[in-house]
């Protein structure tokens, strides 16, 4: 059975809320939440006719919550062959069975193969999470949890610091509370219990100072700020559920004062809201919902707020964050963002992620908790505090086995930051003539070993972005046809600005420094003269001949071909002579300057042969004629395979 948290993002629906569509006994059992009886029923069903595609994913959802993963593999995979009709949620429940009942290598060559189909941040999110599962750097390594003594044999889930107390959701019998027939257990309710300094809870009871009703009253978060309570309660009226024209009762978030007085934020009779966190910094009142157009199930959001009054649309957070899975309990700490999902790449059911939050307002990748804190079951709604100079103490919820309930709150302390340490670099790379961007330029992470460690293509506007394991150097290396390279080394020491500020690598393109000269492609220089009768390297023909070691820096493939022409004036041997030497003393300066040998596939002095007018022996030119013949070119002889 799934976690009572996620029991809680189901709507309540009455049997009479089948009025606009005529709804089989199979159907009204499934939706009633009697998914075991449900599955018999549609089975008795299709013995007498074909069922219609919704009531087969109805029935493999009904597989899904009993656990039954082989089965609901299957009717999913079906329906997934034929039709298209298969939501972003249903598809991550198709990836998770998969994943629960083969090889998860399974699943990777599945979305490996339909990659084209997804957002790029969920494949690369699935990677990077793939690998870090599969290595070490996943273990939480001496981290020990405690059951908190609070704990019933109920749900007992959401915990939230208040003050030196915790604040907690329970579904514990009272006795203004019914039974929530979905989870058999009472209406929630928000508990209060005493912190000890080992982290363990005592003597909950129920949190007084809430306006009374007989429904659920779920999910705090106490801010110190406003000194307000955030939380999320049936909707109701005059103290009776309220319902939309569907049947459904959804959940609204509520702030409450020290005065107990409430006032609902956010309140939708079609939507249900959840897990409530306020960011005293920004005001942001962050949430999960369940808003048509989302990327899956539920996903997070937030509205800016004045004082706890709403002062904007809820914006979702984006797919770097939310999946086609469930997203929920949004919590910052330390400028990163914690939330709970069950995407399929996690280690099963709902696992608990970190993402850096920048300047900008990007997230980076929601990295995997791992093992220690996260399990194979469903853990969620993670909080951390600074304990002290101890290090972290954090809670979160989770129904693994050996608890004392469906959901159990567990404790723990950390000296050091909980999951893998990252390092994460952004930039843009740009023409340099232009300024504008390069599209799907190569940018290269590179270890001190040489080894690339990754590599992502600029977007439209040449912008990039990576998250990897810690490396406390690297070289980020950027190309692209016909551009040439960029290289740039980074240590630990200059990491600092970067992951928010990022940094820019110019791009030279080939066509920019290239130009046709005698049927040749040759490098853009000034025109440079040797002085009469001389071969030597003056600064004016050195700044010309930097321009092409700087050209060899940026495209270390170029294949160069040097030739030096003169006039007619003197011997035909003297000038084809000087012509040579001239050839030698570029070669020897560009040799000099670092442009390796390999660079350079030729150095010819031609003399006064090819030239460029009619200035040959015996023809009498002026002096600007003649000087017309006196050139150097750098050919480009590989110009066309650049």
């Amino acid at each position: 059975m799934r976690t009572k948290a996620l029991l809680l993002c189901c709507f309540m629906i009455l049997a009479n809320s089948f009025a606009q569509e005529e709804k089989s006994k199979a159907d009204i059992l499934f939706y009633g939440y009697d998914y075991k009886s449900a599955i018999v029923e549609y089975k008795k069903e299709m013995s007498k006719a074909p069922l219609k595609n919704s009531q087969l994913l109805n029935m493999a959802d009904a597989y899904y919550k009993l656990g039954d993963y082989n089965g609901a593999a299957k009717i999913y995979l079906d329906i997934h062959k034929k039709d298209t009709i298969m939501s972003g949620l249903r598809f991550n429940m198709m990836l998770q069975s998969l994943a629960k009942t083969s090889d998860v290598a399974r699943v990777r060559t599945f979305l490996g193969s339909k990659s084209n189909d997804f957002a790029n941040e969920l494949v690369e999110n699935a990677d990077f999470n793939y690998n870090l599962l599969d290595s070490s750097e996943s273990e939480n390594a001496g981290l020990q949890t405690i059951n908190i003594n609070a704990n019933s044999p109920q749900a007992d889930f959401a915990p939230s610091f208040y003050n030196d107390k915790l604040l907690f959701s329970s579904g514990r019998g009272k006795k203004s509370k019914e039974v929530y027939k979905p989870s058999g257990e009472a209406y929630l309710d928000i508990y209060v219990g005493r912190m000890r300094s080992d982290g363990n809870v005592l003597n909950a009871n129920p949190f007084i100072g809430l306006p009374e009703n007989g429904y659920h009253e779920a999910t705090p978060y106490y801010s110190q700020e406003l000194d307000k309570l955030f939380y999320v309660t049936s909707n109701t009226h005059d103290g009776e559920l309220r319902f939309d024209d569907n049947g459904k009762n959804a959940l609204a978030i509520a702030m409450s004062g020290a005065q107990g007085d409430q006032r609902f934020l956010l309140k939708d009779l079609s939507v249900s809201f959840y897990y409530p966190f306020y960011e005293a910094k920004t005001s942001r009142l962050y949430f999960a919902a369940n808003f048509e157009g989302g990327y899956g199930g539920t996903d997070i959001y937030y509205v800016v707020t004045n004082n706890g009054q709403i002062m904007s649309e809820p914006r979702n957070l984006g797919p770097r964050i939310n999946s086609p899975g469930n997203e929920i309990a949004p919590y910052i700490f330390q400028k990163s963002l914690y939330f709970s999902s069950d995407v399929f790449y996690g280690m099963g059911g709902m696992d608990m992620y970190k993402a850096k939050m920048y300047a900008d307002g990007s997230f980076g990748i929601p990295i995997n908790l791992g093992k220690g804190i996260n399990s194979t079951d469903d853990d969620f709604g993670l909080i951390l505090r600074q304990d002290g100079s101890e290090g972290l103490l954090g809670y979160f919820s989770s129904n693994r086995k050996g608890g004392k309930g469906n959901d159990d709150i567990y404790s723990f302390k950390s000296k050091e930051e909980l999951g893998l340490k990252t390092l994460s670099l952004k930039g843009r790379v740009v023409n340099l003539k232009t300024n504008s961007g390069v599209i799907k330029a190569q940018v290269q992470l590179i270890n001190k070993a040489g080894d690339v460690i990754t590599e992502v293509y600029a977007n439209e506007e040449g912008e990039f972005r990576f998250e990897i394991p810690w490396e406390d150097q690297v070289t980020v290396k950027a190309s692209k046809e016909r551009y040439s390279n960029f290289l740039v080394t980074y240590n630990e020491n200059d990491y600092t600005g970067l992951e928010d500020k990022g940094f820019q690598m110019g791009l030279s393109m080939i066509d920019d420094i290239l130009t046709e000269k005698e049927g040749k492609e040759v490098l853009k220089l000034q025109k440079f003269y040797f002085a009469r009768g001389k071969a030597d390297i003056s600064a004016a023909i050195a700044t010309e001949l930097d321009k092409v070691v700087e050209a060899v820096q940026r495209f270390p493939l170029l294949q160069l071909g040097i030739e030096t022409y003169t006039n007619s004036k003197g011997a035909k041997a003297t000038n084809l002579k000087l012509s040579q030497k001239r050839a030698d003393a570029i070669r020897s300066y560009l040799v000099g300057k670092g442009v390796a040998d390999s660079n350079i596939v030729s150095a010819m002095g031609f003399g006064e042969e090819n030239l460029v007018n009619k200035c040959a022996d015996g023809v009498y030119c002026l002096d600007f004629l003649h000087k017309q013949n006196d050139r150097t070119l750098i050919v480009v002889k590989n110009a066309q395979e650049l």
